[in-house]
């Protein structure tokens, strides 16, 4: 069975839990605490992941692949939540860059500061209005694409949507107001709605 490295309140690890679970895909959790470290031993660092993060898939081998948004391609790999034509998948990979580059580090970093109670320093408390400013761009990116497709990519749920469903959905946490998105509101029903869907559940 592939085990998944997680942290329950990760919207990257959100992603590989909830294409799992829409693909069937038995898969046992090891849980660890981010917030005392645990990510960050020598252990975990040599075994696991030498860039000290979660997600990362375990598969049945041994392997260990992390960065959720790799994880996502390649359990897509001969699935409906990936297209076959060299085209659509160039756009799912220019959706799930633009959430690795535009939209996480800027709605999901101010969420991480707020629910895992992270001291704000100086530092913090001056990139934050930059990171709401730039995370409510990224929601325009959205909006302007969901105004008139009901997915991201070929109208068709895919994994181009569950990375950007992952911390949007929970963008309140992070201080931001989606009331002036309703084409992203609109989005998120229709992902929610997906046969197999799961909540993200926060230890």
């Amino acid at each position: 069975m592939i085990r998944l490295h997680d942290n329950l309140s990760s919207g990257n690890g959100y992603k590989v839990r909830l294409i799992l679970a829409q693909l069937g895909i038995p898969f046992e959790r090891v849980e660890y605490d981010i917030d005392r470290g645990e990510t960050r031993t020598p252990e975990f660092l040599e075994r696991v992941n030498p860039n000290g993060r979660v997600p990362v898939l375990e598969l049945e081998d041994g392997t260990m692949l992390p960065e959720s948004d790799a994880i996502l391609f390649y359990l897509a790999g001969g699935t409906p939540f990936l297209p076959d034509g060299r085209l659509e998948r160039a756009q799912v990979l220019r959706w799930k860059f633009f959430e690795q580059y535009s939209h996480e580090p800027n709605i999901a970093t101010p969420r991480f500061w707020i629910t895992h109670r992270v001291e704000m320093t100086e530092e913090r408390r001056l990139s934050l209005g930059t990171k709401r400013k730039l995370g409510y761009a990224a929601l325009g990116v959205m909006e302007g694409h969901l105004a008139s497709n009901d997915f991201f990519v070929e109208n068709r749920y895919s994994i181009a949507d569950i990375a950007l469903y992952a911390y949007t959905h929970v963008a309140g946490e992070g201080g931001f107001d989606l009331e002036g998105f309703p084409a992203v509101r609109a989005w998120l029903d229709r992902v929610a709605a997906q046969p197999g869907h799961v909540p993200l559940t926060r230890a």
